[in-house]
């Protein structure tokens, strides 16, 4: 068991280190725009748009849990309209973020490391470097690009569809009235918890982008190490979101509470 654990630690330390030079490595090779501007839109449609239901469809029964789990903790104890207050904070600032970053991480993550696994076992990766494309801007920077850009899109959709569905059950189920909910929703509410939300978003977008395309430019040995790279994507990018959360937090929301 020890050794197991330690395993997978060392593979996800790894994977970090792959992902923060596949990120070094997407930076330089930006000014390379004739060779990943083509496909930046499409990375953005195929990464933004298509993980759009995941993140509508998270975000709409988080937001009616989150209503309930408020109403059953705060019985008699505190106004009610603090329902709102907490369906609020907790779906922008930390729900909306880490679950439909973890998601992505599935669904993004594993695609990607499967897509460029594949291209490296097929020897196409070494094709673009005979044709004198860098695979580097062909392959990781439009997706990182992609990451940075729409990890954001698909969280702040998620932050509306989540406040949206704790106020439609706050009032179908818990009968309270839709002042109420909006009165605790606005009561400490600061659009640094938008600024929050959205910037966390965006790191776990470049973070999960970045270890699919390094678990996929590292594949080795047929369809088994496809699988394989696909899997310890999911894996590192579902380590690197819970760290980056935690660093967030400690950088950013302790700095503002002393």
């Amino acid at each position: 068991m020890v050794e197991g654990v330690g395993r997978y630690a060392r593979e996800a330390v790894a994977g970090m280190g792959s992902a923060g030079r596949m990120v070094f490595g997407a930076v330089r090779a930006s000014r390379d725009v004739r060779t990943w501007g083509p496909h930046a839109t499409e990375q953005m449609m195929k990464l933004g748009v298509g993980s759009l239901p995941i993140g509508i469809l998270i975000a709409c029964f988080t937001g009616i849990v989150l209503a309930l789990l408020a109403s059953y903790a705060f019985t008699n104890a505190v106004p009610r309209y603090l329902v709102g207050t907490l369906v609020q904070k907790t779906v922008m600032m930390e729900l909306a973020p880490v679950l439909t970053g973890l998601a992505l991480a599935g669904r993004v993550g594993a695609n990607i490391a499967a897509e460029i696994g594949t291209m490296r076992v097929t020897e196409q990766v070494d094709a673009l470097e005979t044709l004198a494309y860098d695979p580097i801007a062909y392959l990781v920077t439009p997706r990182i690009l992609a990451g940075l850009v729409m990890f954001p899109v698909v969280v702040g959709v998620a932050m509306m569809v989540g406040l949206g569905a704790g106020w439609l059950a706050s009032m179908g189920l818990l009968d309270l009235s839709s002042e109420q909910f909006l009165k605790g929703a606005r009561f400490f509410f600061s659009e640094f918890d938008v600024r929050y939300g959205l910037v966390k978003a965006a790191s776990f977008g470049v973070a999960v982008t970045a270890v699919g395309c390094a678990a996929g430019l590292e594949t080795r040995g047929g369809a088994e190490g496809v699988g394989a790279a696909a899997t310890r994507a999911v894996v590192t990018s579902a380590v690197l979101i819970l760290v980056l959360d935690a660093f967030w937090a400690v950088v950013w929301l302790l700095g503002r509470s002393v």
